[in-house]
């Protein structure tokens, strides 16, 4: 059975503007097709993964997928959506972050041999030839101004200023679909819908300089039902690399959707059919508290992401706080998802002298410095005797008993105080 690649967009909410004649000419034949990366960081984030899940599903439905790494256009840097002109980098940089694009690339869409494989190119190696004065007479020539100056995206920054850099833009992005089309067949580009224009270029370019036709296709720009912006916290990017945002934080920006996002994402960012789908979403409508949406939106996305190894270490890790666990599992957690772990959980440092003075459980959880956790001994001693206080994860039984625990990262103490009071203890040299 073919697939109909648009269509599958379709119910998943994943189309915004297409070109007319292009669901025909993919129905047509099998077609090459490309989206661009920005290399200016060595990782992708989140609010890439539209554009890679697009890919992902173009690639599904049997047509090439080209991922192209803008080395030269992150030379450049793209207007659109922007409010000011940003840093350029170096060409060693830019190879560097192209490396690690490709490597996270892999883990969506399938770059081994076959007659729809994947193909990273990078448009670096297309242009670092290309002189000046030949690209204006062979490529500039062919769109007016008065045709790049109706853009929205140099429409929008006429006001606050707009370099000629910036402003030839539109005509380096649009000679890569050029190129792309003459030397790879593609015939379709596809981005977010605030490269309508930058992509529209491209085909016009083809029109004009080869009489030939090409098709474009952008996604919406994904919003939260709250208001707030897709892919961004407090701390700024979730990213898929899992030196800039733990597997855990990863896991939790997931599972802490509301209920409209989740069955929003959940559609965006998996492969899950049309059916398992609406299965889920009753499911989910027949029991809200249980939250499975989000769960299953979780797990699917960061073992996809990270592995499965990383999914049981983020259960593991949220029932410390969420849940039942035992100390083994606190023993087991890494630096840094200990870390994101217990990222806002009251902080408490004592002195390695003064930890080992203490006498008692009590004495340490009741030590002037702690006046966090208990006010008095007293205090202290009446909640270990009603079973209320527990130290990395062992519920304290005697109220005398010396302080004796392995140290988390040979530095930390837990302590819990109830049932949702956790405050981390650090023994400083």
């Amino acid at each position: 059975m073919k697939v109909n690649f648009i269509e599958e967009l379709r119910w998943r909410g994943m189309l915004h503007d297409i070109m007319p004649g292009t669901e025909e000419q993919l129905l047509r034949e099998k077609t090459a097709g490309y989206i661009g990366f920005d290399p200016t960081a060595d990782s992708l984030h989140i609010g890439n993964l539209v554009q890679i899940m697009s890919l992902v599903h173009f690639q599904s439905a049997g047509h090439k997928p080209l991922a192209l790494v803008g080395g030269a256009t992150g030379m450049v840097g793209d207007p659109s959506g922007k409010s000011a002109e940003r840093n350029l980098l170096s060409e060693e940089t830019l190879r560097h972050n192209e490396s690690c694009v490709k490597k996270q690339l892999e883990k969506f869409i399938d770059f081994s041999p076959s007659a729809n494989s994947a193909e990273m190119v990078n448009n670096y190696d297309w242009f670092k030839g290309l002189g000046f004065l030949e690209f204006i007479r062979d490529v500039g020539k062919h769109l007016s101004v008065n045709y790049m100056m109706a853009k929205d995206s140099v429409q929008k920054r006429l006001e606050t200023g707009l370099s000629f850099t910036e402003f030839s833009y539109q005509l380096v992005q649009g000679y890569d679909f050029y190129w792309l089309y003459k030397n790879k067949n593609c015939k379709l580009q596809m981005g977010g819908s605030d490269q309508w224009g930058n992509i529209v270029t491209g085909t016009e370019l083809i029109r004009r300089k080869d009489g030939g036709e090409a098709f474009a296709l952008t996604t919406p720009l994904i919003k939260k039902a709250d208001g707030t912006k897709f892919g961004k916290t407090e701390q700024g990017n979730v990213w898929l690399d899992s030196q800039k945002t733990s597997p855990y934080a990863f896991y939790q920006y997931w599972l802490n959707a509301s209920d409209e996002d989740a069955a929003n994402f959940i559609k965006i960012f998996t492969q899950k059919s049309k059916s398992e789908i609406d299965s889920l979403i009753v499911e989910h409508q027949q029991a809200p508290h249980l939250r499975k949406l989000q769960s299953e939106l979780a797990k699917d996305i960061t073992e996809r992401v990270h592995s499965k190894a990383d999914v049981e270490s983020a259960l593991k890790a949220s029932s410390i706080l969420f849940g039942n666990s035992v100390t083994e599992d606190l023993l087991g957690l890494d630096t840094q998802t200990f870390m994101a772990v217990f990222e806002g959980v009251p902080q408490i440092t004592i002195t390695k002298s003064s930890y080992e003075a203490c006498a008692t459980i009590t004495d340490l959880l009741s030590e002037a410095t702690h006046s966090k956790i208990f006010s008095s001994k007293g205090e202290a001693r009446k909640m270990i005797i009603a079973g209320g206080v527990s130290m990395n994860k062992q519920k304290v039984e005697d109220a005398t008993q010396k302080p004796k625990y392995d140290l988390l990262l040979q530095r930390y103490l837990l302590a819990q105080k109830g049932k949702k009071n956790y405050f981390l203890i650090e023994i400083a040299d």
